[in-house]
């Protein structure tokens, strides 16, 4: 097997291929279609992810990739599922010799599978995965590049990593805005309380909040009900204020 540096899979390469994707899977798939170049052998690729407990195959190129992968997570056994949960390579001479996984290799046999490479993705995180090349011969990847195989899967892992980051700093913002929307809210009722009974903040929040207890309703829907009925209309959000105007 191949382990020098290829150049063909530099910083340059990668970028620019994220900037012409427009989506994680776009850009995964072209590192599938990458992998396959470097592998000459090979007659099919998948990346495999895990979401939500599940095995997915988010992206796949060449003919074998696809079936292979959905018979591994039926089995819950396999190459590409060593590669994702120990985040350690899983390399498969030849099919017809190999021991481990059940009734796999068999079936791996019949399918026109001889041997396999897997390469772990994003190890230990939440969306673990692995890149996923099969070849009909045996011994298909003696002549493979694994030195731009496991470039590859660290240019997706990267991808996947930053993609979990905006994922969480979205949810983050949208937590945010819902906390400044329900704090608003609240408070106008506040308000309403004050000038109804008379009373300090910290007396009409205590108020409302037993009242929240007692009718077992959210306190930002009770408050919303309370502002809806005595004004007719839904509380405003924050966000639809409008700066004042003239001078």
């Amino acid at each position: 097997m191949n382990s020098q540096p290829d150049d063909a899979v530099s910083v340059t390469s990668v970028v620019e291929l994220l900037l012409d994707t427009e989506t994680l899977e776009d850009f995964l798939h072209g590192l599938a279609e990458k992998a396959m170049t470097h592998a000459p052998k090979a007659d099919g690729c998948g990346l495999t992810l895990q979401r939500g407990g599940r095995f997915v195959t988010v992206t796949s190129v060449g003919v074998s990739a696809s079936a292979l992968d959905e018979k591994q997570y039926g089995l819950d056994d396999g190459p590409c599922l060593q590669a994702l949960r120990t985040g350690e390579e899983a390399h498969v001479s030849d099919m017809m010799e190999e021991q481990r996984w059940g009734s796999y290799p068999a079936h791996a046999v019949a399918s026109g599978a001889r041997s396999s490479m897997s390469f772990p993705i994003a190890a230990r995180t939440d969306t673990a995965g692995a890149l996923n090349l099969y070849s009909p011969q045996p011994h298909g990847f003696d002549d493979a590049d694994l030195s731009a195989l496991r470039a590859l899967a660290s240019q997706a892992t990267g991808a996947i990593v930053l993609a979990q980051r905006m994922a969480r700093s979205q949810q983050f913002t949208r937590d945010v805005q819902q906390a400044l929307r329900s704090r608003a809210v609240i408070d106008q009722a506040v308000g309403i309380i004050m000038a109804q009974q008379r009373c300090p903040s910290p007396e009409a929040f205590a108020i409302l909040r037993s009242a929240s207890q007692s009718r077992n309703v959210k306190l930002r829907d009770l408050c919303a009900e309370l502002i809806t009925r005595l004004t007719g209309q839904p509380p405003h959000d924050p966000q639809t204020f409008a700066p004042p105007s003239g001078p």
